[in-house]
């Protein structure tokens, strides 16, 4: 039974992603070159992949005038150099379905090893990097049955190959131009062929395999001209199908750390593009890419923590393209992001960071920049007080589309993360580990309770061991206001609950900057089962009366009322699954976390409002 709603949901998903590419293609408005001319403009000068003769020169007058960039290289080379003892990396494949772990290792050794070298010219690390090379040429394969590891990993050789063309030797230089070949570019080709595939769907797989192929292609061009031009053909005619969902504003349909994984692809191959053609094509142009620098911004707390919605990873946000997309499109505001980032963590730039370097944001002190943000299509939003201010009152929001649980989504309509005095006091779940490992147990998403509505900041309608939402709605932000003084969203939550309710709308204000409500209205079909939760890793005591509760951590304290109706209360329960609840074992446990909540049985006609105020 399991395996046939599993199949069916696959199915399903694979059916609606495909009915969209057409029209996904047609908006972008974007026409790729032929095989034919798109090697018109080849650079015929190695280095070539993302960085050429002239900004390697350009980058070490940088390093000799810039302090910063000084200490970044520093750092970079004291990693490289801690390689030296370390033995190359060897096939595995730990979970029984992806080499994505070592290709990954070997794509990190390469980067640093190489960039390193490049400006200081040290044997050892060129003799440690031919070692890492030599190794994974000689791999089985790159497992193109879970195609990121393939590409992954030829990009790894695309860097390895250009960035030391001429210092191989050519049997050293033949061994990796035969795995780029063999084990990357014959592979994607297969793929290229068939009607479907990662080159047909819109989410990061497009992004990454193309890039890192298409940086592949790009290495071995003046070699292999007829085999690069069609992979490249492929990979610029493809790309826009994911670049699409950027648009109208910028939002990621899966989340802020996938948002970083797919458009750190995406730019790596139009940066390569840039280098070796002297053109992206238009690629960067596409609606919506430039304001996608700003979703990690608005999608984040005050500290630059992530709101982690979906199977997105807890942690801060900011990445090395944004200072890519900052001297693309000339936006401080981007390359400020970083530098924050990296300045909060009391961290050093990495070799994207050295590549891309911008410093137009640096030491920008001042953010003209809108408190509040509405992503259309992806339907994601935030508001805060301010910018620039760890105690900062910020409110993330998630609805858009379930997508049937594919492109790493969660039951999850109507889910918000608050922050406020620097704490995180409305949490989200996170991703469970068991739900990637499908390939052994086909449990389907649902069954975990991180997945389930249960497990986030929303409402519950009649709960019972099926989906505790619609897996097919479509939530929509139906009004988005801001103003000095309130910023205000309206969720159209129906579609998540057409099985119980006639209509459910939940509204989120930010009033005066200091405080929030949460506003439910539902008219169910009849009588309902309603639970209200918000997942919190602060001590809560509630109040007499328990309409009232204090939420307190590291010190410091929120206060949490019910407004209305009367009568209503809030319990704290432990954050696992509900009696009527599939519960598979393993799944993440939920230890330091808990849940308030309000429940409500025998629900026609509801107007349940919670405010939120931190206590200064």
């Amino acid at each position: 039974m399991l395996q046939h709603i599993l199949h069916r949901t696959m199915l399903i998903t694979l059916a609606s992603l495909l009915f969209t590419l057409p029209a996904l293609a047609a908006e972008t408005g974007f026409k790729a070159p032929s095989a034919e001319q798109v090697l018109e403009t080849l650079n015929p000068e190695h280095p070539r992949v993302m960085i050429t003769k002239e900004t390697l020169r350009q980058l070490k007058k940088d390093i000799q005038e810039d302090e910063l960039l000084r200490q970044w290289v520093k750092d970079l080379q004291d990693d490289a150099l801690k390689l030296l003892g370390q033995p190359p990396s060897h096939y595995e494949i730990p979970d029984g379905r992806r080499l994505l772990s070592v290709s990954r290792r070997v794509k990190e050794r390469v980067r640093a090893l190489g960039l390193i070298y490049c400006i200081n010219r040290d044997p050892r690390l060129k003799k440690r990097l031919w070692a890492e090379l030599e190794a994974a040429a000689k791999f089985k394969d790159w497992n193109p049955s879970h195609f990121l590891d393939t590409a992954e990993m030829t990009h790894a050789f695309a860097m390895g190959y250009d960035w030391l063309y001429h210092e191989w030797s050519e049997e050293q230089r033949a061994t990796l131009r035969t795995a780029i070949i063999k084990l990357g570019l014959e592979p994607a080709m297969e793929v290229y062929k068939k009607k479907s595939g990662w080159h047909k769907n819109v989410n990061n797989w497009n992004q990454v395999c193309n890039g890192g192929i298409g940086t592949g292609a790009l290495a071995i061009a003046d070699e292999e001209p007829e085999l690069a031009a069609q992979i490249l053909h492929n990979a610029i005619k493809s790309l826009p199908l994911a670049m699409s969902h950027y648009a109208p504003d910028g939002g990621g349909t899966e989340g802020v750390t996938y948002w970083d994984y797919g458009s750190r692809y995406n730019i790596i191959f139009l940066s390569a593009l840039d280098t070796a053609l002297g053109t992206d094509f238009g690629l960067s142009q596409i609606p919506g890419f430039e304001a996608s620098g700003e979703y990690q911004m608005h999608l984040s707390g005050a500290g630059r923590l992530s709101f982690n919605f979906g199977d997105c990873g807890l942690r801060t946000m900011g990445t090395s393209q944004h200072l890519w997309m900052a001297k693309r499109f000339k936006r401080p505001e981007f390359s400020w992001f970083r530098h924050e980032e990296l300045r909060q963590r009391g961290i050093s730039g990495g070799p994207l960071d050295l590549i891309w370097y911008d410093a137009s944001g640096r030491d920008l002190d001042k953010l003209d920049f809108p408190l509040d943000k509405h992503f259309r299509g992806a339907e994601s939003a935030s508001m805060r007080s301010a910018w620039n201010d760890p105690n900062a009152l910020v409110l993330g929001i998630q609805a858009g589309d379930s997508m049937n649980l594919g492109g790493h989504r969660h039951i999850d309509l109507g889910g918000f993360v608050l922050e406020a005095l620097g704490e995180r006091w409305a949490i989200d779940s996170g991703s469970d580990h068991e739900t990637y490992m499908r390939h052994r147990h086909h449990n389907p998403r649902w069954f975990y309770y991180r997945i389930r509505a249960e497990g986030h900041n929303t409402l519950v309608l009649n709960p019972g061991d099926g989906p505790d939402q619609n897996i097919k709605a479509i939530a929509k932000i139906t009004r988005f206001d801001s103003a000095p003084n309130r910023a205000e969203a309206v969720v159209d939550l129906s579609q998540a609950y057409q099985d119980h309710a006639h209509e459910v709308t939940r509204t989120f204000a930010m009033i005066d900057r200091e405080r929030v409500t949460v506003t439910d209205e539902v008219r169910a079909k009849q009588p309902a089962d309603l639970w209200w939760f918000m997942h919190t890793e602060a001590e809560v005591k509630l109040g007499r009366p328990a309409s009232t509760a204090t939420l307190r951590k590291n010190g410091k304290q929120l206060a949490v009322r019910i407004l209305e109706p009367a009568g209503a209360v809030f319990t704290v329960m432990d954050a696992q699954p509900l009696p009527t609840s599939p519960n598979p074992q393993p799944q993440e446990k939920n230890k330091g976390r808990r849940k308030l909540a309000i429940h409500l049985p025998d629900t026609t006609s509801l107007k349940l409002t919670v405010s939120f105020e931190p206590l200064r």
